[in-house]
């Protein structure tokens, strides 16, 4: 049996207020679905299997480049941060895995995996950090890492990402994500050809280390800490990436690292249709890697991709990407936000198994634009919160994610024992 961080006579009292309404919307949503042919239920079943990693850096408060404001019962460490975890694990009941960022939450891997069982949570990919230097480390990232142009710096790097994997075997992790921040800022300054083939020949060093039963994704961005060039800066190059390292490399989908405009939907097709579609960061954005709440800008274009990812999960029983929110909570309380997104990730996912795929497919094929977009209008139309609520319900979450918790105290109680952080410190933790 695992331990509750809510009390969950807390859970239940608040479960009790929503409970007589929650069974006639979903029984009234049951007879709309059903004169469509769908069983509610078995939407219910594909929604509770559907699990997405919290990120471990995600349940503190984030920052801007100027300041960062920190939040009340901020977790002093990664065993506090598992806690933190754990609250929305055992709310949402659809966050059962926790993503690890080193050397953030370096500790001894024994510990952190004791501190996890306890809470029946387990661990998600691993993340290396060689976007900024680690106190100790001999060679400055500064002007690269993997892609540096001293190989000493290269080989700390390449380093630090198989140190990355050795914890992530004691901890149970299967894969291990590699970000890079790697680029340039002003014209001329590297050699677009030499800097490419220095990360390639890098990740090839790493990849060679991964176990049989393992994944790496590779990440790409347009800008940002570099501002000229960046060495992965979309997904083609990204594709080039996991084609060159091998069958166990695939490209990971940041819904953030994308201009405005870009259609990340039919990214996602391209990646999957050729077999490198590895998994995705979920947040949203309004000008570019806001790393926003996910589905608080545009919620429609979430339910897009997971339009193609059901269509893809429809005929591809083996099609299994990985899912992870990654976020940075300035105004809001993390743990709050992070439930918020995973619940609105899962209803993006609830109405995408809505459409009507042969109707769809028939317009597609007819050249009835209308028909085929209003297919999905109808299923991102429809309200699918009692699905989602009767989901939590019957795996022992909560029906009102934001006033169970509120009710249940939690961010005072760590605030009365985690001490204070002072605030005014310059530029993103």
């Amino acid at each position: 049996m695992t331990d509750k961080i809510i009390d969950p006579a807390v859970v239940e009292a608040e479960n009790a207020k929503h409970l007589a309404d929650l069974n006639v919307d979903y029984d009234t949503l049951g007879e709309r679905l059903d004169r469509r042919g769908i069983s509610i239920d078995a939407i219910k079943a594909k929604v509770a299997a559907f699990n997405i990693a919290v990120p471990s850096w995600g349940v503190g408060t984030g920052g801007t480049r100027f300041a960062r404001f920190p939040g009340k019962g901020e977790p002093r460490d990664i065993f506090d941060k598992i806690e933190d975890c754990a609250v929305i694990a055992q709310l949402t009941q659809a966050t059962n895995t926790v993503s690890m960022h080193i050397p953030w939450d370096k500790a001894d891997p024994n510990r952190l995996q004791q501190a996890a069982s306890r809470f029946g949570l387990g661990f998600d990919a691993m993340n290396s950090n060689t976007f900024s230097d680690a106190k100790g480390q001999l060679q400055s990232y500064k002007f690269g890492s993997l892609s540096a142009a001293d190989a000493a710096t290269r080989q700390q790097a390449i380093e630090h990402n198989l140190e990355c994997i050795e914890i992530g075997k004691t901890l149970g992790s299967k894969a291990l994500t590699i970000w890079l921040g790697d680029g340039s800022n002003f014209p001329g300054q590297v050699n677009f050809a030499n800097q490419f083939e220095h990360y390639l020949d890098s990740a090839k060093e790493i990849y060679a280390a991964l176990p049989d039963d393992w994944r790496v994704y590779t990440e790409h961005k347009m800008y940002e800490p570099a501002f000229y060039s960046t060495v992965v800066q979309d997904w083609g190059t990204n594709y080039i990436i996991a084609k060159e390292l091998g069958d166990k490399a695939y490209c990971l989908v940041d819904l953030g690292h994308h201009a405005p405009n870009v259609n990340i939907e039919m990214i996602v097709s391209r990646l999957a249709q050729f077999g490198k579609l590895g998994g995705f960061h979920f947040n949203d954005s309004k000008y570019g890697d806001d790393d926003l709440d996910a589905g608080a800008i545009d919620p429609y274009r979430l339910f897009l991709v997971f339009n193609e990812l059901v269509d893809i999960e429809t005929n591809d029983a083996d099609f299994h990407p990985a899912h992870m929110l990654d976020q940075s909570h300035n105004v809001t309380d993390p743990i709050e936000s992070l439930m918020l997104s995973a619940s609105d990730v899962q209803r993006a996912y609830a109405q995408a198994l809505l459409v009507d795929r042969e109707a769809l497919k028939a317009a597609q094929e007819s050249n009835d634009a209308l028909a085929a977009t209003q297919a999905l209008r109808v299923a991102y139309r429809t309200d699918v919160e009692p699905i989602l609520a009767m989901s939590r319900l019957d795996k022992g979450g909560a029906i009102d994610l934001l006033g169970t918790y509120r009710a249940a105290g939690y961010r005072a109680k760590v605030a009365d024992i985690r001490p204070a952080v002072e605030g005014g410190s310059g530029g993103i933790i």
